[in-house]
């Protein structure tokens, strides 16, 4: 393993393919990366999310040979490749432009990358490798077009193709379908989770759309002011949160004031438990998932529907307390039926366990 002296102290993980160790990028006062670390199995498919300027992209140009370090080092396969060229990475990328020749086309697009790193591949072994990649991306009928032939998901099909003809060591994904509407989003966001699994390349995704991270990944990274503030499986990361900035980050929620003590908070008329990593007495603010709000229809009730929003399998309420506050409740839409704007309920909690962050 070749490892700079500078950087023994670093702990090595040998269960890891990628690592990355304590890593620094600092622009002027503006701390891009702030002593990330993060591992990667082989084969994983790992999401980096986070609001815009919280380092993720940072962090995957830095993996990538595209941005020096100030502090840190990342090991892929054993090797240190902290100090190595962008071109002797073995990386495979897929930038959020679809970045295509103009003048090649699909086909030749996908060679190009043969071309340059794969010097004694032979041109017919070429076509049948940029054949076979453009089948596997369902593109097979579209090899002799160019890149205005193309609609823009068909083009970053080619741009994936192209990044994984050269067998990448890692797949780097930099928010590859923001440019796309949201239906191809979904398609093509599918489609390369297929080939990423069929493959078994091990990706790291970037981008700032929750439910593109959730539904992707192996594993998820919220990102904050340059750090990891949590990883872990899409459900867990949304299910149990460990800081009020991930709970309040991933997904939605209510924020609710009451009482905390021996591990639950008091609100909405009940006691529920709270999640490790939440304050553990006096005053807290509850942050409650719509979905873990009971809506019951009743004149008498607590609460009244100002507003109910249709979204195909749910219905989305918001819904006004006796004490004036609003609340976002999520219900499968037939048991929102007859909830309408004006409607009389009653607001419970399901027993699942909240975070909670302390008040003001």
């Amino acid at each position: 393993m070749l490892i700079s002296p500078k950087r023994r102290s670093h702990t090595l993980n040998s269960s890891a393919y990628v690592q990355l160790l304590d890593l620094a990028k600092y622009f002027g006062k503006v701390k891009a990366l702030d002593g990330l670390t993060l591992d990667i199995a082989e084969g994983e498919l790992v999401a980096l999310l986070g609001p815009s300027g919280c380092g993720k992209t940072t962090a995957l140009r830095a993996l990538a040979g595209l941005q020096e370090l100030d502090r840190g080092a990342m090991i892929v396969d054993g090797q240190d490749v902290t100090f190595q060229k962008a071109s002797n990475r073995g990386m495979g990328m897929v930038f959020q432009a679809y970045s295509l020749f103009p003048h090649m086309t699909a086909r030749e697009n996908v060679e190009y990358g043969l071309r340059l790193r794969v010097h004694k591949t032979s041109g017919q072994k070429r076509k049948a490798r940029s054949a076979e990649l453009l089948e596997l991306v369902g593109l097979s009928t579209h090899a002799s077009h160019y890149p205005y032939q193309l609609s823009g998901g068909q083009q970053q099909r080619v741009a994936l193709a192209r990044a994984i003809a050269i067998s990448p060591k890692v797949l780097l994904l930099d928010e590859p379908l923001s440019a796309l509407d949201a239906k191809v989003r979904t398609q093509l966001r599918e489609e390369i989770r297929r080939i990423q699994v069929e493959l078994g390349t091990t990706t790291l995704f970037v981008t700032h759309d929750q439910e593109e991270a959730l539904g992707i990944a192996d594993r998820v990274g919220v990102m904050r002011n340059g750090q990891l503030e949590q990883i872990a499986a899409p459900a867990e990361l949304y299910d149990r949160p460990k800081t009020a900035f991930v709970a309040e980050f991933v997904g939605l929620t209510n924020p609710i004031a009451g009482k905390v003590s021996g591990g639950s908070i008091e609100i909405l008329g009940g006691v529920v438990k709270t999640l490790p990593g939440s304050i553990t007495s006096g005053s807290g603010i509850a942050l409650v998932r719509p979905e873990s709000i009971d809506v019951v229809a009743s004149k008498s009730g607590n609460a009244t529907v100002f507003s109910a929003s249709f979204l195909g399998a749910t219905c989305r309420l918001t819904i006004s307390m006796r004490d004036g506050a609003r609340i976002t409740a999520q219900l499968p839409s037939p048991d929102a039926t007859g909830l309408g704007a004006g409607a009389g309920v009653n607001v419970s909690l399901l027993d699942i366990p909240v975070f909670v962050k302390a008040a003001g």
